[in-house]
């Protein structure tokens, strides 16, 4: 049992990566199912329609997928067209922080398109489809040929034959496509790499500061959610019971709206009031003053993960 929570712990240590690995894994899953049973090329003139949408449009699919499950996404935009005093974009300052929330979620949410783009090519199955149904191929292959040499080519997927001048070509079509995957693949991997290598460099807080801080923010959440699990019980039981049974209401504290408003604006960091949290923040200010924003803000994305904590009451 030891062993057990043993590992547990470490999946919980990791599960950022964990998540993007059941992604992936999932992803691959699905293209593979896709091609085996849903995918059947055409073999004709809409061959090159058909491989693209294969393609492209179920990572369009789960693009927007990762945008809709994207925490900063919407505590980014829940309430804020609600009022104008409430727009966190209208200062350039703040502009910048969602430009910059927006691109760390399109990051996070481009893992599963990519995926399934990579995997796809690999498999060349659609791109060999779409390629042999595209006019320019055709021409190119068949500039020589009559027009009967473009029909053999838009069969290609479906097992024609090509005169034995032009096999040499098709068979670059399926080594084009893996080459084109693992190029995607290997340029997503020194995008992230380089980049998390900047976000390191320009961190404004130590290593160890910043395992701290994660650690924080995991047990605030626990906190958070069930005390408020236990807030919600007791608010429901007083004013059901009130309801049922006639009885005077008793006073009873829950944060204003306009407490819940600060708790969920996005996160600053300041080195001249060090704050791990916005409830830390509010807990730690004056209860009138707003703490949106103040005078020496920083925005490092590397502190990008105190956003992404997520509220998860069932």
């Amino acid at each position: 049992m030891e062993k057990f929570y043993i590992i547990l712990d470490m999946c919980l240590s990791h599960k950022k990566v964990l998540g993007f690995s059941a992604v992936s894994l999932l992803t691959m899953g699905s293209e593979r199912i896709f091609s085996a049973a849903v995918f059947k090329c055409p073999c004709n003139s809409w061959s090159m329609l058909y491989g693209l949408a294969f393609l492209l449009l179920p990572a369009l699919v789960l693009f927007l997928l990762g945008y809709l499950l994207n925490t900063r996404t919407w505590k980014l935009l829940t309430g804020c067209c609600a009022s104008r005093k409430r727009c966190s974009c209208s200062s350039p300052a703040h502009l910048s922080r969602c430009l910059q929330v927006l691109w760390l979620s399109t990051v996070s949410s481009a893992v599963a398109p990519l995926t399934w783009i990579a995997v796809a090519l690999l498999s060349a199955s659609f791109y060999e489809c779409a390629v042999s149904g595209s006019s320019m191929f055709q021409n190119y292959l068949c500039k020589e040929h009559g027009p009967e040499c473009r029909k053999q080519v838009a069969k290609i997927p479906c097992g024609g034959t090509l005169p034995k001048e032009l096999q040499n070509e098709l068979t670059s079509l399926q080594a084009q496509s893996q080459v084109l995957g693992w190029i995607l693949i290997a340029g997503f991997v020194t995008f992230v790499l380089i980049s998390t290598c900047i976000k390191r460099c320009r961190s404004p807080v130590s290593f160890l500061q910043l395992k701290f801080w994660k650690i924080y923010l995991k047990k605030e959440q626990e906190f958070f959610d069930n005390k408020a699990k236990e807030h919600a019980a007791k608010m429901a039981e007083r004013n059901v019971s009130c309801y049922f049974d006639s009885i005077e209401l008793e006073p009873f504290y829950t944060p204003s709206n306009k407490a819940w408003w600060q708790i969920s604006s996005l996160y600053a960091f300041n080195t001249k009031e060090q704050y791990y949290s916005m409830i830390h923040k509010y807990v730690s200010s004056e209860k009138d003053k707003s703490i949106s924003s103040a005078e020496g803000d920083m925005f490092p994305q590397v502190l990008g993960f105190v956003d992404e904590t997520e509220t998860q009451i069932p």
